[in-house]
């Protein structure tokens, strides 16, 4: 290898090296933003304020995102990955069906009590912020909650062609009712601190599963509550 080649291979390396510290940095930045955003907003993420987070110099971070704005949609993208690894992911690793459905909003309810997020269900927090405020942030977030809406819809509609719920049971009506107990247990614990809220959604979903189950779905519904006594 001639002198000029292992300069240019030299170049390549610290290339690839100063793009993968780019990549861990924006990923420890953004990791600090979700968190700062779901307690203070994503109006509350500014440069400065991820700067004192980080120890990081403004310049470094102004380099990552270019705009408030790029900042936002950064973090809510951020904030629907760490979502989707903690609540689809695992719910889906169970049977399709009524199991999955019960899994699913038992898994959602779990994120929220566990602390993921440190101001509580991070979408819950975005949406009431910038429902009103049209953009680009608006729309992502509003999107981002069509899809888990969509999600709870689809696997709704599983449990029924397995005939495990009735099938005149509407989905999209079941779905709204699960979401909206879902964000009030939120509610309730992040303004009050009260853990019994999760009690109380888990108990009111269930209500709504067992009046809809079919005589295929009632035992696979038992078996979910046996296993929730022994945890």
């Amino acid at each position: 290898m001639t002198s000029a080649q292992l300069r240019k291979a030299a170049k390549q390396v610290a290339a690839k090296g100063r793009k993968a510290q780019g990549e861990r940095t924006r990923k420890a930045i953004l990791e600090a933003a979700v968190h700062i955003a779901s307690a203070e907003g994503l109006e509350g993420l500014t440069i400065g304020r991820l700067a004192l987070e980080l120890s990081m110099s403004k310049s470094g971070l102004f380099a990552h995102f270019g705009s408030k704005e790029d900042l936002q949609v950064a973090t809510v993208e951020a904030a629907r990955a760490i979502f989707i690894n903690e609540v689809i992911k695992p719910a889906f690793e169970t049977a399709q069906g009524l199991l999955r459905l019960w899994t699913l909003c038992d898994i959602w309810l779990g994120y929220v009590q566990s602390g993921v997020f440190r101001g509580g269900c991070f979408f819950a927090a975005a949406a009431a912020e910038f429902d009103s405020r049209p953009g680009p942030v608006r729309d992502r977030i509003a999107e981002i909650m069509k899809e888990w809406l969509a999600t709870l819809r689809r696997t709704i509609i599983e449990a029924q062609n397995a005939g495990q719920l009735a099938k005149e049971m509407d989905p999209t009506q079941l779905a709204f009712e699960f979401n909206s107990l879902e964000l009030g247990a939120n509610w309730e614990f992040q303004l009050y601190g009260d853990l019994r809220a999760f009690a109380r959604a888990r108990e009111a979903i269930r209500e709504r599963l067992e009046r809809y189950a079919t005589t295929a779905g009632t035992p696979l519904l038992l078996l979910t509550k046996k296993k929730r006594a022994r945890a």
